[in-house]
């Protein structure tokens, strides 16, 4: 029987940290402060918003949501992007992704400043994170990987770790995160060639590919620690993960269920990244 490996409890022990050195800033007239702006009101982007509004909230992080139209000219969005940046009072920035096709994210990925990219949108933080350069703020869904591995011990020195999918917000940055740890990674995507054998092959399988259920118990290893970051809702309506956690449970030594897994870790980091940030200033 594999071993669950639950967000929330990842999270609890996170925020017990968090709020003694929120606490702590207190004390030094510092009050951490995250500013999430979102353009228009797409669902997934509502959650998340209220994910990480309760996170902060818990921990003692004030947080600010400036909502701006789904038609909102690129003009504007820029200009209210650079007054936040330029506010003093504000640690972190959190742009919801993706934006509306008619807005260019590119100018505001320029010109955020990387001590306030608590979700590691911009060149400077990534090129930091690919040189192994530790200052540098990583995306928050792949540092909540590494938490989660850290929670239940499990390193990945030495071991064959494959990461399946390389989007810059996840498999990309988390393979240098793991790299960092001396794991030996193996970068795939959906047109690897026998996917299957690539990642049956790994000690610590990470499936971030955005396919429902797409991982079956053939492209697990006996034993192999399986970590889903995927979020998809299946046929019935139901959130669910991109391995098939049925079939992947019963040869699985751990496994991160969907939902209650990764996504439940995401906004803890943001607050962590936040409170760094805010730590900066002292």
């Amino acid at each position: 029987m594999s071993v669950v490996m639950r967000g929330t409890d990842v999270a609890k022990s996170m925020k017990e940290t968090l709020v003694q050195e929120v606490e702590a800033l207190g004390k030094i007239g510092i009050t951490p402060c995250l500013s999430i702006i979102r353009v228009g009101a797409r669902p997934d982007d509502l959650s998340y918003e209220r994910s990480a509004r309760k996170r902060m909230e818990t921990t003692g992080i004030v947080c600010r949501v400036t909502e701006l139209p789904e038609d909102v000219s690129q003009e504007e969005f820029e200009r209210t992007f650079s007054q936040i940046n330029e506010d003093k009072g504000v640690h972190g920035i959190l742009l919801l992704r993706p934006l509306p096709e008619s807005l260019d994210e590119e100018p505001v990925r320029a010109m955020i400043d990387p001590k306030k990219d608590v979700d590691g949108m911009s060149p400077v933080n990534m090129a930091k994170i690919f040189s192994g350069d530790s200052t540098g703020f990583a995306p928050c869904t792949a540092e909540a990987v590494m938490e989660m591995l850290r929670y239940y011990g499990i390193t990945p020195k030495g071991k064959r770790v494959t990461v399946l999918g390389r989007s810059m917000v996840v498999g990309r940055p988390l393979s240098m995160l793991l790299l960092k740890e001396h794991g030996t990674v193996t970068l795939c995507h959906t047109r690897t060639e026998n996917l299957p054998a690539e990642c049956s092959d790994a000690e610590i399988l990470i499936v971030a590919a955005g396919k429902a259920r797409m991982v079956s118990a053939d492209m697990v290893g006996d034993g192999a620690v399986v970590v889903d970051v995927g979020i998809n809702v299946d046929e019935t309506g139901s959130l669910c993960g991109d391995v098939d956690y049925e079939a992947a449970e019963r040869k699985a030594s751990y496994i991160s269920p969907v939902p209650g897994g990764v996504g439940s870790v995401t906004s803890s980091v943001l607050a962590k990244h936040v409170v760094r940030s805010a730590s900066l200033r002292v």
